[in-house]
């Protein structure tokens, strides 16, 4: 009789290597759930189909690290902001560039395509926020009153609000029609990382670095509901698709909230670290993480995960709004957004205008389309997804086959092929299938449950294993020695002409110092030419050009700004506390000898932000990373 085979309610789905240096933004369709683009510090947006190991297809035309990307709502267009400020839109089925935006003085933090038009809004490092047409090429309006960097943009469901969340703790609404702030919310006490609208009602969730989550009524512009507790900086939240509940991407785990009362329904733990972007396909939820240069996609069966305090329904076969289901009868009802007619459901896409510009482009068009290229890296994914358009329904569809789940563990198949021997019971422990197959509980916490054996992922031999079993059987003792003779041998080929070599560059680099230090800086140039070593002459120009430490150093300091500088902000504004706490006293003195030395730097960093080019553009970033400390 065969075992029932008990399937996982979270796996990792896949990982890749998508850039050729870190990635730096992602973000996933949607609408199909399937597709994904990538940004990187190599200027690349790349194109990837999920669970799908090539790369569909290469943007190229930014010449600055890709900082943040979108897609659009029918996965048609995709828009990339770098960190020079510069935008680019890229319509897909073309595989073309379609608007080059310019306008911000700053590295784009946010994006966001309208739902029912050709706009695009735009968030950036230096606070502002820009509305874009993308058939006029040009900016419609621009919304200030964030006063630190704008790192998420969301438009309402109806396309008539916009709203922002930013570093200086606040979330903000606005009218597009009226062009003008509608409402500010304060209340968190960190950096705001993430918004997200309600998909049917006037309610709004925003995720901090304060680890909370707010939801904001927007009839009364007030606080609904606040979690705490959560494991660390909320980056990524989801509501579901027929509104029933949030989903929260956190730390190694996925929880899934209710906001009135509040209350967390289920948590599943998924080792994806700290995910990126969050989608919904066919009742999974697809989660994207990366670190350096890989992207790995997870997947959870939501079938599996408990989202209300009743049974989940089918968001697809059950199409009523949440609002004519409240899970409490005495909770007020919330208005309903009122979305355009059936004509608008599709966003018109830039036809009219396009044909007419891809056959007689602009001389500027021309120049963009020489300067960037989509590299279609697999022809074969590249016409499947996006070239039947007109002749038969897209792939990936709305509604594709989900990923099928892999099973808890290989017991049942283990037992009926052989009888495992002590030593792989004690590395494989047989499940109890009946604890295994209990629905998930309704908790905050994850309920203690017998785990199986964790095989670690950096481990040095294989499991139940020996690599001596592949091996040669026949083995010389002497052959080992000699090998590492050869070895070392190897290794020391070249070393001394190696040395003799660097000795001379040292001696001709110090003969070029001596002069240079005379202040005949002339004399010195002459000198290092004469030398006739091209080493040499690399390594003055180096200097000449500040290249060697400038960007270096303004690197190493934007890391630092980025990473500690709200720590240290946070730790000097916090109350004193009640008692002695010596690692705390440790922490202050520690920031602030930290925060003197950049208020030190700070008066430099502002002087030169006013040079041109790339140095230029690296102190006027950091000038605005530093305006807190004023």
């Amino acid at each position: 009789m065969a075992t029932p085979v008990v399937t996982k309610t979270a796996w990792k789905l896949q990982e890749i290597v998508a850039h050729a240096s870190n990635v730096s933004s992602l973000v996933l369709g949607k609408a199909s759930g399937r597709l994904l683009a990538t940004g990187g510090d190599d200027c690349r947006v790349n194109l990837w189909s999920i669970n799908k190991p090539n790369c569909i297809m290469s943007l190229t035309g930014h010449t600055s690290p890709v900082e943040s990307v979108r897609l659009n709502t029918p996965e048609e267009l995709i828009v990339a902001g770098s960190q020079s400020g510069s935008i680019r839109v890229w319509d897909l089925e073309a595989a073309k560039i379609l608007r080059t935006l310019m306008g911000h003085k700053a590295n784009i933090c946010s994006l966001d395509f309208h739902p029912y038009g050709e706009f695009v809004a735009s968030g950036s490092q230096d606070t502002n926020i820009k509305l874009w047409d993308i058939r006029r090429k040009g900016c419609v309006f621009r919304y200030r009153g964030h006063s630190q960097a704008v790192r998420c943009l969301r438009f309402s469901p109806d396309g008539k609000w916009l709203a922002s969340a930013a570093d200086d703790h606040t979330v903000k609404l606005w009218d597009l029609t009226a062009g003008k702030m509608m409402s500010e919310f304060p209340g968190h006490t960190g950096p705001v990382n993430v918004v997200e609208f309600h998909p049917n009602e006037y309610l709004l969730a925003s995720g901090s670095s304060d680890r909370t989550i707010r939801f904001w009524d927007l009839e009364k512009f007030q606080v609904v509901s606040c979690i705490e507790g959560e494991p660390g900086p909320v980056r990524s939240v989801l509501f579901n698709p027929d509104g029933c509940c949030l989903y929260s991407g956190c730390q190694d785990s996925l929880r899934v909230y209710g906001w009135e009362p509040e209350r967390c329904f289920d948590v599943v733990l998924v080792n994806w670290g700290k995910v990126a972007d969050l989608a919904i396909c066919n009742d999974q939820l697809i989660g994207v993480a990366f670190s350096q240069s890989n992207v790995s996609s997870y997947v959870v069966d939501l079938t599996r995960v408990t989202r209300t305090g009743m049974v989940a329904q089918d968001p697809v076969q059950d199409s009523r709004p949440l609002a004519q289901q409240p899970p409490h009868p005495s909770a007020p009802l919330r208005r309903i957004y009122e979305r355009p007619s059936t004509a608008c459901s599709k966003p018109q896409r830039v036809k009219q205008n396009s044909e007419s510009e891809r056959r007689s482009p602009s001389s500027e068009d021309d120049r963009d389309e020489r300067e960037s290229q989509a590299e279609i890296q697999n022809a074969e994914d590249y016409n499947e997804i996006f070239q039947p358009k007109n002749s038969i329904s897209r792939t990936p569809p709305r509604r594709s086959e989900p990923f099928p789940a892999p099973p808890e563990d290989d017991v049942a198949t283990a037992k009926e092929a052989a009888e495992p021997s002590p030593a792989m019971d004690a590395q494989f422990p047989v499940p109890n299938l009946e604890v295994l197959a209990r629905p998930p509980v309704v908790t905050s916490t994850p309920a203690p449950k017998a785990e199986p054996t964790i095989i670690p992922a950096a481990r040095n031999e294989p499991i139940g294993l020996k690599a001596s079993d592949f091996l040669p059987a026949v083995k010389i003792p002497q052959q080992a020695e000699l090998v590492d003779e050869d070895a070392m041998s190897q290794i020391r080929k070249g070393h001394d002409t190696m040395c003799v070599v660097l000795t001379s560059r040292h001696k001709n680099l110090d003969t070029v110092r001596a002069v240079w230090t005379t202040g005949d800086i002339k004399t010195s140039v002459d000198s290092a030419v004469a030398i006739n070593d091209l080493s040499v002459v690399v390594d003055l120009l180096n200097i000449v050009n500040q290249k060697a430490y400038v960007q270096t150093g303004c690197t190493s300091l934007k890391l630092i700004l980025q990473r500690f500088l709200p720590l240290i902000t946070d730790i000097l504004a916090a109350p004193p506390s009640v008692g002695v706490d010596i690692s705390r006293e440790e922490r202050l003195h520690k920031c602030r000898l930290c925060y003197k030395q950049l208020k030190s730097i700070s008066g430099f960093v502002k002087s030169k932000s006013g040079l041109s080019g790339r140095h230029g553009s690296a102190f006027r970033e950091l000038h605005l990373l530093m305006a807190s400390l004023d």
